[in-house]
């Protein structure tokens, strides 16, 4: 009897870190037919190629899932929470279902497949990689979107990253209906505006 062969799930997010929008969360399985040249960690590749490879990914996967979780779940659950209940819904969307998850860093989500956890796989796993890409891809035109609805705040420059501009101007306007109330930089100036 043959046993059935591994079908392996890359899983990584975007956007645990800024003060506003989503955590984007990706989940990739490689067609070992289609192997993706010059998959490697998001952080380290430009953004011109990152955009390159967006699509390629999209086109030679197995199966590929993105997943946003907004900043109202973010408060509600915490971002590591959310992180967790990103991945878990962006590996249940993948057909087929995988046989094991592959996850970025040292946390796992309860998943129905096998996981292991491999810190820094963004850079050392492809499947990782491949996540890693689709979820910074998107993450950053989400981004660009909220600009366009609230340009004072420049989240296509700084993305929502609690940068010197960034914080700045969020002194400057307040929080917007974008920015994670439980984040400590927005929860102080709420806190401060209710004194």
């Amino acid at each position: 009897m043959t046993s059935r062969p591994q079908i392996i799930a890359g899983v990584d997010e975007a956007g645990r870190g800024p003060l506003a929008g989503p955590v984007v969360v990706a989940a990739v399985v490689l067609d070992p037919g289609h192997p993706i040249a010059g998959l490697d960690d998001s952080k380290k590749l430009s953004q011109k190629r990152r955009e390159e490879l967006y699509p390629l990914i999209v086109e030679c996967s197995a199966a590929w899932a993105v997943v946003e979780v907004g900043p109202t779940e973010i408060d509600c659950v915490n971002i590591l929470q959310a992180t967790m209940l990103g991945m878990k819904r962006a590996v249940e969307q993948l057909k087929p279902a995988p046989t094991l998850a592959l996850v970025d860093g040292n946390r796992a989500p309860e998943l129905k497949c096998s996981v292991r956890t491999i810190i820094h796989g963004d850079s050392l796993e492809p499947a990782i990689s491949a996540a890693s890409i689709l979820a910074k891809v998107t993450r950053d035109q989400m981004m660009h979107k909220l600009h366009d609805s609230y340009p004072e705040y420049r989240f296509d420059r700084h993305k929502g990253y609690p940068t010197a501009e960034h914080l700045e101007l969020l002194a400057r306007h307040g929080p917007c209906p974008v920015h994670r109330r439980s984040f400590a930089p927005v929860r102080k100036l709420l806190q401060a505006a209710l004194l």
